[in-house]
């Protein structure tokens, strides 16, 4: 266990509390501490843990507040002797450290840490134990950080089911500045446009626009948080993205000039190679599956029968996508499998009485 056998989380929100629920599953004694009553209580209920009584001393409190408030409750905490180590679990890195150390914080007990999970919903109810399976969760330690601090750290990540990924603040906070935090203020300025859109665009929205929007959804207030502890990372590429999109808007206003939409062109060819280069599966190079879209009714156990299909086939399911018929009791699912097992599956799926378009 690497020496981990208690852990006091400070912060019973989405990611706090599935950090305490796959410690649960580890057998690890977890104690758990929020300012918010109701989100405490509710945590306590899921079996996240027990709350903790000041005074007693764990090997490692994981911080799980917004990034403005981390250094505060890392001074507090040293102060009051709760742990043997101390992370956080921040979507920004440079500022914590910064401010903890002003604070006069304990640094070398102290490794900062970001698990690149999370859902569009919030709270302690949508937490979920496996929610860092096989997902980054960044460590960034300083050169004051002792190595038994990295080692409990790494510790915490592998009984959660992360991967590590050893990375320095600075370097930290422009990444997810790219891959994270612009990208949900693009999606929000995206999913802005239908807050006021007539009903006729509405009804006529596909799975394009929800996966655009997706992300959109996520707790405004606690978005803005993060956003102004990264400001200056994310501003640099907000920018680069507007220019895009302004250049773009200018050449569609000239589209009677062939040689201006050249620039549109460049454009959705430069997002499909960034889009080629997002990581596979468990962190590997990107692949390209082949889709097998198949009709399913909207009913309980479809999608148990359809994977039992494909199990008996021997093919496995890389990642599946579901888009409702508006106004009918049916779907259609697209099944991602490599481009072998295509015709492995469809044939099964025919002869088991599915309807492929």
């Amino acid at each position: 266990m690497s020496g981990l056998e208690s852990v006091l989380v400070v912060g019973t929100g989405l990611i706090g509390t599935s950090v305490a629920l796959a410690l649960r599953e580890q057998g690890v004694a977890v104690h758990l501490a929020d300012r918010d009553e109701a989100a405490l209580r509710l945590a306590r209920e899921l079996g996240a843990g027990v709350e903790w009584s000041p005074g007693r001393r764990v090997d490692l409190a994981v911080v799980a507040v917004p990034p403005q408030a981390v250094a505060d409750r890392i001074a507090d905490l040293q102060k009051a002797g709760a742990a043997r180590f101390y992370t956080d679990v921040a979507s920004v890195k440079e500022l914590p450290l910064r401010q903890a150390a002003a604070l006069g914080c304990d640094l070398t007990r102290y490794v900062a840490g970001h698990p690149l999970a999370g859902r569009e919903r919030s709270g302690p109810a949508a937490a979920r134990a496996d929610l860092f399976l096989g997902r980054p969760w960044a460590l960034c330690p300083t050169a004051e950080t002792s190595p038994e601090a990295v080692e409990i750290l790494r510790g915490l990540i592998k009984l959660c089911g992360g991967e590590a990924v050893e990375v320095g603040a600075a370097e930290h906070d422009r990444a997810v500045a790219i891959v994270s935090h612009a990208p949900h203020v693009a999606a929000s300025a995206v999913a802005a446009r239908l807050a006021e859109a007539p009903a006729t665009a509405l009804g006529l929205a596909g799975q394009g626009v929800r996966d655009v929007t997706r992300v959109a959804a996520g707790d405004p207030e606690l978005w803005t948080g993060i956003l102004s502890g990264n400001a200056p990372a994310v501003a640099d590429v907000l920018e680069a993205v507007a220019a895009d999109l302004a250049a773009a808007a200018s050449a569609l206003r000239a589209r009677t000039d062939p040689a201006a939409m050249d620039g549109v062109t460049d454009l959705l060819r430069r997002g499909v190679r960034g889009t080629g280069r997002i990581p596979g599966k468990h962190g590997g190079p990107a692949r390209t599956y082949a889709t097998v879209q198949v009709i399913i009714g909207d009913r309980p156990g479809e999608l148990a029968r359809l994977f039992k299909v494909a199990e008996a086939a021997g093919v496995n399911i890389e990642d599946v996508r579901l888009e409702h018929a508006p106004g009918l009791p049916l779907g259609a699912a697209d099944l991602s499998v490599q481009p072998e097992a295509v015709e492995i599956l469809s044939r099964a799926l025919r002869g088991h009485g599915w309807h492929l378009p």
